[in-house]
């Protein structure tokens, strides 16, 4: 009994590492999806700045900012983070930058399709992953903190 518990355990040990060892690409994988997600919504927002600052005047209610702050900022928001999380730099900044944007977005709507707060909570839970284990080996933030280090 005891060897099979040994066995069990030799075997955990064999999958955790493996899975350690895709660590870094799924930390890149999520990067990259969670950037592309954000990324568009910035741009739909610039292609038609009338149609933005409209929505944010009469279908968003942002707590404590104006309509025009709001917009703005959530604009550069999802224009400058999503590219620093893509090329791993300033990563937590990026990512806890993205998580604000993602609960006002959602707190902001008074009606939300379960849906569309599905995939919120998904983009959140990858956010939040991303600012606890950063951005992983695949990026600026490791190569930078090396050198920093070594320096």
């Amino acid at each position: 009994m005891k060897t099979l518990a040994y066995s069990f355990y030799g075997l955990n040990d064999s999958v955790q590492r493996i899975v350690g060892g895709m660590l870094p690409v799924a930390l890149l994988l999520g990067r990259l999806y969670v950037a592309w997600i954000f990324f568009k919504a910035g741009l739909t927002k610039i292609d038609d700045w009338g149609t933005t600052l409209f929505l944010f005047e009469e279908e968003y209610s942002v707590p404590l900012l104006s309509p025009e702050i709001a917009a703005f900022l959530a604009t550069f928001g999802e224009l400058v983070f999503p590219v620093l999380l893509v090329i791993g730099l300033f990563s937590l900044v990026s990512s806890l930058g993205l998580f604000v944007i993602n609960i006002v977005a959602v707190i902001s709507l008074e009606m939300i399709a379960p849906a569309a707060e599905l995939y919120h909570v998904v983009w959140g839970l990858i956010l939040m992953a991303l600012a606890m284990c950063g951005p992983g080996l695949l990026s600026l933030d490791k190569l930078v903190g090396n050198r920093v280090r070594r320096a």
